[in-house]
Order: structure tokens, then sequence, then C-alpha cells
């Protein structure tokens, strides 16, 4: 996709690149990698997500990792998740690779910021990620990939290879017509702080996550 595409205008209904510009970026190891973003026309849910490709983002399946933002994580170094590492392993790997990140707007697993810093407070009193949720009035997992299947359809990708643990990515993308060819797993990236909320992850919602016995646990 060329930069030629800066603020076009889309020809149909379909979703559709509205911008693409240079994005130079400090990776954790200290290299520095180049990657164009984009941003789209027409997206279902109207909000600002946007892709990073690396490299020239061909072949028969590039590399993608769906990653959902995480304020605490990603900005601020949070060890009660996995975000932030999952995000720099993911950007290191594409450098490295090719490929695409599509960065959305799904704070908490979709039900917001303030909301997960209100679910954070009630982990504290005892609850798992998930029960938390639940006690807020919200779903374990309240994200749709809608837009992620629209963003890759827009960058002329059909068919991927998917770096997740989660099982739900690979089967809302295959549902709304993304084929994935494959399904590599990131790094497990766990803590004092996080090992509850991984341990969760992988009772209520299957990850692909192989955690350490921890004993008397």
């Amino acid at each position: 996709m060329s930069p030629s595409c800066l603020q076009a205008v889309p020809a149909s209904n379909e979703p559709s690149v509205r911008t693409a510009a240079q994005l130079p970026i400090h990776l954790a190891d200290g290299r520095e990698a180049l990657a164009t973003i984009y941003s789209f026309h027409g997206l279902a849910d109207g909000k600002e997500h946007v892709a990073l490709r690396f490299g020239d983002g061909q072949g028969d399946a590039p590399l993608v990792r769906v990653h959902s933002e995480c304020m605490t994580g990603d900005v601020l170094g949070s060890a009660r998740c996995d975000c932030g590492p999952q995000l720099q392993e993911s950007l290191r790997r594409l450098h490295e690779e090719g490929g695409y990140l599509l960065y959305l707007r799904q704070e908490g697993r979709g039900i917001g910021l303030y909301a997960k810093l209100d679910a954070y407070r009630l982990q504290e009193q005892g609850h798992d990620t998930y029960a938390a949720n639940r006690a807020l009035g919200h779903g374990d997992d309240e994200r749709n990939y809608t837009v992620a299947a629209e963003m890759l359809r827009a960058l002329g990708v059909s068919r991927v290879t998917l770096l997740t643990n989660n099982p739900d990515k690979r089967a809302q993308l295959e549902a709304l017509g993304i084929e994935v060819a494959e399904a590599r797993p990131t790094g497990v990236f766990h803590g004092r702080h996080n090992l509850r909320y991984l341990e969760a992850k992988v009772r209520h919602t299957r990850h692909t996550l192989v955690l350490p016995v921890v004993e008397g646990g």
C-alpha cells in the first residue's frame, strides 16, 4: 500500500485505508524498526484503530498480531498483565519477519479503561479477572474482531499467520472470512504479580499458556 493513499476518499461503503505514514520505532532491545502506520475509513465501530506494516507485508499468509489496547500494560508497564511484553515481542518478531500489527481500541477486553480499573479493585478483594468483570455487569470478554477483519481486507490481506495464545481470535477471524493458515503462540510472560491473571485466562478462555506449578497453590 503506497503513501499516495493519504486522505484517500473511499470509493464504496467498504472500509478502506485513510492514511499511510512512515513510523520509526524503538524496539525494547535497543534496535530501531521502520513501520508504515495506517488509519482507516468506515470501520464498523467507528473507533480509531490502526495497523502497522513491517516489511512489504506480502506473502501467502503474512504474520499478523491482533493486539488489544492496554494503557496500563502497553504504556505504563503494568506487571498485573502480560500485555506490554506481548506487544514488545510482537513488534520485534514483525520487524524480523515482516507482517502486520493491528492495534485495536479495546481496553480491558472491551469494557473500557475505567471499568478495567474498577475490576482491578475487585481483583484485590479476591475476584479473578473474569469474576471481576461479571461482578461489574460485563461479560468475560466483550471484544469483537469485526474491525480486525475489515482492516485486513482493506490492506489486501485475506490469509494470515496469527500470532496469539487466544483461540477466540482465530475462531472469530475465521468466522469473519479471514483464513488462518497457522496460529503461532507468543511467549509466556509470567511473574509474581500476574500469575493468577494468566491462570484465569487458561481456565476460563483456554489460552494456550504453559505456566509454572506453584507449590501450595
